[in-house]
């Protein structure tokens, strides 16, 4: 598996290689010719490196839903990431709380999430009592402003502060298409 990436893409099991086929064509059309993405050791999940701005390429996959959707078959989840570390408590806090103070402000809301794949040796409440209690802002679970995104895939962890809205579900893009369109 990559040590640095800025997106993490879900995909079907055994898919895999046609979901980095997809997204290697959708970046290279964005700009990226040179973007990199493999397969990692977690069924349906691939990791890759992009020159753009992970959070803008959100928001081009989500226009290319809205004129091209057939462009994706494969791909289901990319998600943006803004740091990568050990998955290490202490080495996830600190990279989590420095994203967070640039980021969330003490008005803003926010929220915890911890996905763990193949690490069962990290306890995701440690992980969240070690970075909630740095951050001077209310907590929201149900609709926060922010998502402090800690994604744990086995020994390597990538982060990102982010809306709700800058994760992109091809799924969901395109049953909201549908549902437009009949009005």
């Amino acid at each position: 598996m990559l040590n640095t990436f800025n997106l993490i893409a879900t995909t079907f099991r055994y898919r895999e290689f046609d979901a980095i086929d997809e997204i290697l064509d959708l970046l290279d059309d964005l700009g990226d010719a040179d973007a990199f993405f493999e397969v990692t050791n977690i069924s349906g999940l691939i990791t890759g490196t992009t020159s753009l701005d992970p959070f803008q390429v959100i928001e081009k996959f989500k226009d290319i839903v809205r004129f091209e959707d057939w462009r994706f078959r494969y791909v289901l989840r990319v998600i943006p990431i803004e740091s990568v570390t050990n998955s290490n408590p202490a080495e996830i806090a600190m990279a989590a709380i420095d994203l967070s103070k640039r980021k969330i402000s003490s008005s803003d809301s926010f929220k915890l999430s911890v996905e763990k794949r193949h690490n069962s040796s990290l306890r995701s409440l440690e992980i969240i009592g070690a970075i909630a209690k740095e951050i001077d802002s209310p907590v929201n679970l149900d609709a926060p402003k922010w998502i402090i995104l800690i994604e744990i895939l086995g020994n390597i962890t990538g982060i990102a502060v982010l809306q709700h809205d800058q994760i992109f579900n091809s799924t969901l893009e395109k049953r909201e298409i549908g549902t437009n369109s009949d009005k």
